[in-house]
């Protein structure tokens, strides 16, 4: 929006493109999301649990693991799947709006 020289606003209509490559690659992203990225962190809890039971693997570096290294990281990989299924919604909106415009799919 801006002011022309008689003192009225104008609006100006955003621009929208949607090219095919923009569509491939929310595909793309959507697929690592539901694919092979989630899955992989979902992998590393059952380890990272599987290494935190002191049955499995006792020892100083074990107690480590247990009470600094996994807990963080533990955190970090929730935080980071959290963000991937709020990206992957965001994705989806994104692909129903493409869809809605007349993008096509």
């Amino acid at each position: 929006m801006w002011i022309n020289e008689c003192g009225g606003m104008v609006i100006m209509a955003a621009r929208v493109l949607s090219t095919d490559q923009a569509k491939t690659s929310i595909q793309q992203v959507q697929a690592i999301i539901n694919g092979g990225l989630t899955d992989q962190i979902a992998q590393l809890d059952a380890q990272g649990k599987m290494l935190s039971n002191p049955d499995v693997w006792d020892g100083p570096l074990a107690q480590q693991f247990r009470d600094q290294t996994w807990p963080e990281t533990k955190a970090a990989l929730d935080k980071a799947k959290q963000e991937l299924d709020q990206l992957r919604d965001q994705l989806q909106k994104i692909a129903q709006n493409i869809m809605t415009a007349g993008g096509g799919y």
